[in-house]
């Protein structure tokens, strides 16, 4: 019981880690004073610029890929009254949980689109079922984005097929309830973009140089 918790608690650690908050240090800003306030990548691109924003997403996913991919490898190894795939799917939830509610900005982090994403790559490699799947929500996301230039539709589009997907695909009962309530998570995350989007005030996103 004591690694599990260990499993638990290190997975949640590795995703509070606030990339965009520590890019935006680097460059004497806080952005949670700045743009939408949110601490993810979106809002790292506005502020900081394109560099800083891949950074930020690019170590957003990883974070998510490195806990299911490879942190899990450790523990499953110890954790032996646990499937698996089981472990990996909680350590991958927590991660998660960690990048939305991180511990070192009193528990206030991104939406967690960027980490979600990683957290399911990382899985793909052990579920074949989910590489469909997430190739059809790269899919889904860049096509919505691209002829809306709105992210938060995009992310909110690619959350709500997330579990439709999931059901279709026939993946294991966990990961379904799991797809499920990220879907749910997507949805609290966004409750002010959602109210922008029926009022047509959500800002779009264009890549423009920074200086």
């Amino acid at each position: 019981m004591l690694w599990i918790i260990t499993a638990i608690f290190v997975s949640y650690l590795i995703g509070s880690f606030p990339s965009a908050y520590c890019f935006g240090r680097l460059k004497g800003i806080d952005i949670r004073k700045s743009g939408s306030g949110n601490v993810g990548a979106t809002n790292a691109l506005r502020v900081l610029g394109r560099g800083a924003g891949i950074a930020v997403l690019t170590l957003d996913i990883f974070k998510g890929v490195f806990v299911v991919l490879f942190l899990a490898n450790y523990f499953s190894a110890r954790v032996t009254f646990m499937q698996e795939q089981n472990l990996r799917i909680i350590m991958g939830l927590c991660c998660i949980f960690g990048h939305i509610w991180t511990v070192f900005l009193n528990f206030k982090g991104g939406k967690g689109i960027a980490t979600t994403f990683g957290v399911l790559i990382g899985l793909a490699f052990k579920i074949p079922a989910l590489n469909v799947i997430v190739g059809l929500l790269v899919i889904t996301w860049l096509v919505v984005f691209l002829f809306t230039r709105i992210v938060s539709l995009a992310s909110l589009l690619a959350g709500l097929l997330l579990p439709i997907y999931a059901v279709l695909f026939k993946l294991p009962l966990l990961l379904v309830i799991a797809c499920i309530f990220l879907f749910i998570l997507v949805l609290f995350r966004h409750k002010a973009n959602l109210a922008r989007l029926f009022q047509g005030k959500e800002p779009r996103l264009y890549f423009k140089k920074h200086s």
